[in-house]
C-alpha cells in the first residue's frame, strides 16, 4: 500500500480495518472499516461504550487478534529504522521483537496483568531478558536487570524502589500496581503506549496521579499514547485528538476542543450529555418534590430516622502477623426516611465497611441504630428479619450473581429466603409464587419480562446492574445500601442506571446510603454528602456547600483531582 507522504512520520496507522468474530449466534462484526493514525508524542483518545470496538481496534496494532478475525484492512507500526511495517505480514518471531519495543500495552486491570507469584522487579526485567539486543552489547546479569528495574520504578513514582523492587504485587495498592504496569511498558523504550482504560478501577485522586505520570512520560520521551477510555473527563484532561466509536464504526474524529465544544455526531452528543457534571447545588436538593426541611446535623423525630450512628468504629483484629486495623473511626451520622446520603471517599477509606456494619456483617463498637433498634442488642434471629428491610446493590454487576441461576431466580431469591411469613408481605414459599412480583420488578427497572428466563452472562453490565436494583427492591425495603453501583459501567449506561434509580427513589421514597468515589455521581443522586477519609468523617453538607466551598483539605484535594469534562476548564483555551 502506498502511504500518504504527509503521514509517514506516524508511529502507527490503521487503514480500513474490518474485524469479524465467529460466535455460537453467528458472525459478529466487531470493527467496521476503521482508519486512524497516531503521530509521535500525540495522545489520541479512543472513546465509546463497551462493545464499541475500542479494545479490538487497539489489539490489532500488536497483532493480538486471531488471523481469521481480520477480514480486511492493514495495520502499520513504526519499527525503529525500518519505518512503518505491516504487522499482519510479520512472523511470530518478528512480532515478538516488536512487542514492548515499538509499542507496549498497559492493560485495564493491573491486578490480573501482574503475575502474583513473581516479584515486580523480576517482571519488569522480563522484557529485557526477552530482548537482550537492547542491552547495548552488554550481558544482562541478574544485578544489572535489578538495577534497571529499580531505575524504572523510580521513574514511575514508586517510593523506595530499592526496597520495593523485591515486593510481590499484592503488597502494592491499586494505583501502585498501575504504575508498575506502566513501568513494564517503559522499560524497553516503546514509542507508542496503548493504555486500555488505565484508570477505570482507581479513585479520583489516584487517577489524577496516573494521568500526570502519563503526561510526564509523553513530555520526557515524546511517547505517543493511544488512550482507550469511557471517561470524558479524562479525555478532556489528556487528549490532543479524539476518535469516537459506536457499534464498531468510527462516527467522529476531531481535535479535543472541537469535539467538546461542537460535537457533530448524534452519538457523540449523547455521550457528552450523559456525563454527570459538578456545577450547581446538589441536583436532588433542587429537584426533590419535598425540600430538605432540616440540615443533616439538626434534630429529627425518632420515627423519621432510619439509620443512626453515634461514635461508631470498626476494627479488624490482628491476623497472620498483620496488626489490628481500625477501618472506621468514631463516625456519627443519620439517614432519614426518603433521604439519600452520599458517602464519598477513596478506596480503603471505610465506605463499604460502614455499609456492612449497618447490615450487621461487620463487628463494631459505639452505637448503631437501624429502624430505631440498637443493632448490638438485637438477637440473631431478629437480625435476619431486620436484613429483610434493607436492600443491597453490589458494586460488581458480574460477580454479584450466581451464574447458574436465571435472572428470575436471582430476583426471586430474597422472597423465597424471607418465606411466606415475612413482615414485608412479599415473601413466598415457592419460586412459582414469586413470578408475578419478578415480572413487576423487571418492569420497574425497564427490563422486559422475558429476561426472567435468561442467565447473567446473557446480559450487559448495565442490564445486570438494573437486575441488581430489582433484587434489592424485591421485599420493598425502606432502606437501600448502594455500594459503588455504577463504577464498572460506561458513562451512558451509568446515566441510564442512575436515571432509573432516581425515578424509583422518588416513587418508593426509600432511604439510601449511596457509596461512591465519584463526586459527580454523588452530587447527582444525593440529598447531602458525607466525605470519609481514612475511616473518619471529615466533612458533610449539601452539594452546594461541599462542592463550592469545601472546608477540609482532603475535600479540596478530591475536587482538584476530579477531571472536568471540558478541555477549556482543564487546560485553558486552545
Amino acid at each position: 500500500m502506498t502511504l500518504d507522504t504527509k503521514t509517514t512520520q506516524d508511529v502507527a496507522q490503521i487503514d480500513h480495518l474490518q474485524v469479524r468474530f465467529s460466535t455460537d449466534n453467528g458472525d459478529f462484526d466487531a470493527v467496521k472499516d476503521a482508519s486512524l493514525s497516531i503521530a509521535p508524542g500525540e495522545i489520541l483518545a479512543l472513546v465509546g461504550e463497551s462493545g464499541s470496538g475500542k479494545s479490538v481496534t487497539s489489539k490489532a496494532l500488536l497483532q493480538m487478534l486471531p488471523d481469521s478475525a481480520i477480514e480486511a484492512g492493514t495495520v502499520f507500526l513504526r519499527s525503529g529504522d525500518k519505518g512503518l511495517v505491516d504487522v499482519h505480514q510479520l512472523s511470530a518471531n518478528e512480532l515478538r521483537k516488536m512487542r514492548g519495543v515499538d509499542a507496549a500495552m498497559v492493560f485495564q486491570e493491573p491486578a490480573t496483568a501482574l503475575n502474583p507469584v513473581y516479584k515486580v522487579g523480576w517482571q519488569i526485567a522480563e522484557g529485557l531478558r526477552a530482548h537482550p539486543e537492547l542491552c547495548d552489547g552488554a550481558k544482562l546479569t541478574k544485578d544489572s536487570a535489578r538495577k534497571k528495574a529499580i531505575e524504572i520504578l523510580g521513574k514511575v513514582g514508586i517510593p523506595d524502589p530499592e526496597v520495593r523492587v523485591d515486593y510481590y504485587p499484592h503488597q502494592f495498592s491499586g494505583g501502585q500496581k498501575q504504575r508498575i504496569v506502566i513501568a513494564q511498558a517503559l522499560v524497553l523504550g516503546a514509542k507508542l503506549i496503548i493504555a486500555d482504560e488505565p484508570t477505570t478501577a482507581l479513585d479520583v485522586t489516584v487517577q489524577a496521579e496516573i494521568l500526570a505520570l502519563l503526561k510526564d512520560i509523553r513530555a520526557e520521551f515524546n511517547t505517543a499514547i493511544l488512550l482507550i477510555t469511557h471517561n470524558m473527563g479524562v479525555v478532556a484532561d489528556m487528549a490532543d485528538r479524539v476518535i469516537v466509536m459506536n457499534q464498531g464504526r468510527i462516527v467522529e474524529s476531531a481535535d479535543v476542543y472541537e469535539l467538546f465544544q461542537a460535537p457533530k455526531d448524534a452519538y457523540t452528543q449523547k455521550l457528552l450529555a450523559a456525563v454527570p457534571k459538578i456545577a450547581e447545588e446538589t441536583r436532588r436538593a433542587n429537584t426533590r418534590k419535598v425540600p430538605l426541611l432540616v440540615a443533616p446535623d439538626a434534630d429529627a423525630r425518632p420515627e423519621d430516622i432510619v439509620v443512626k450512628a453515634e461514635n461508631m468504629s470498626v476494627t479488624y483484629p490482628a491476623h497472620g502477623g498483620s496488626p489490628a486495623f481500625q477501618a472506621v473511626k468514631d463516625v456519627s451520622f443519620e439517614i432519614r426516611k426518603g433521604e439519600v446520603m452520599g458517602l464519598v471517599g477513596e478506596s480503603g477509606s471505610g465506605k463499604s465497611t460502614i455499609g456492612r456494619a449497618i447490615m450487621g456483617l461487620s463487628p463494631f463498637s459505639g452505637k448503631l441504630e437501624v429502624y430505631g433498634d440498637v443493632l448490638s442488642e438485637i438477637p440473631t434471629k431478629e437480625r435476619r428479619l431486620l436484613r429483610q428491610r434493607i436492600g443491597y446493590v453490589f458494586q460488581d454487576p458480574y460477580g454479584s450473581f450466581n451464574p447458574l441461576l436465571t435472572i428470575g431466580e436471582a430476583v426471586a431469591e430474597p422472597m423465597i429466603v424471607a418465606g411466606p411469613n415475612s413482615p414485608s408481605g412479599f415473601g413466598v414459599k415457592k419460586a412459582k409464587d414469586a413470578l408475578p412480583r419478578v415480572a413487576e420488578l423487571l418492569e420497574m427497572v425497564h427490563l422486559p419480562q422475558s429476561f426472567a428466563t435468561r442467565y447473567p452472562h446473557e446480559l450487559s453490565g448495565g442490564q445486570r446492574q438494573r437486575v441488581g436494583l430489582a433484587r434489592a427492591l424485591a421485599l420493598q425495603p425502606d432502606f437501600i445500601i448502594a455500594d459503588e453501583p455504577t463504577s464498572a459501567l460506561d458513562v451512558s449506561v451509568q446515566a441510564e442506571v442512575l436515571k432509573i434509580f432516581l425515578e424509583l427513589q422518588d416513587e418508593l421514597q426509600f432511604a439510601c446510603l449511596f457509596i461512591s468515589h465519584d463526586l459527580a455521581v454523588i452530587d447527582m443522586v444525593s440529598d447531602y454528602i458525607t466525605v470519609l477519609y481514612k475511616g473518619q468523617i471529615v466533612e458533610k453538607g449539601t452539594g452546594g456547600q461541599i462542592l463550592t466551598a469545601p472546608k477540609e483539605a482532603y475535600t479540596k484535594k478530591l475536587l482538584a483531582s476530579l477531571p472536568i469534562p471540558d478541555p477549556v476548564v482543564q487546560r485553558g483555551s486552545n
